[in-house]
């Protein structure tokens, strides 16, 4: 698991969407698809999207798992 080092800070991630509102309101941390944890903190809309994470969710299947697929690049 990642905390904030390397190639991670340079992409968006995918969390569950709960995660990141939970995150914004009390700072916790949240964990990405591919296990970078962090809080966040940036717009993800700034960043590609993580490798690792895109093809998780990908795997997932059409229908995915209902409770991830937030898009969240909170880099430190």
């Amino acid at each position: 698991m990642s905390h904030g080092d390397g190639d991670h800070e340079r992409f968006a991630h995918y969390v569950q969407k709960d995660k990141i509102m939970a995150s914004a309101l009390d700072g916790t941390p949240v964990v990405a698809l591919c296990g970078k944890v962090w809080v966040p903190g940036r717009d993800p809309k700034k960043y590609p999207v993580c490798p690792m994470c895109k093809e998780i969710f990908e795997s997932m299947g059409a229908g995915g798992d209902k409770d991830k697929g937030g898009k969240d690049g909170g880099k430190k």
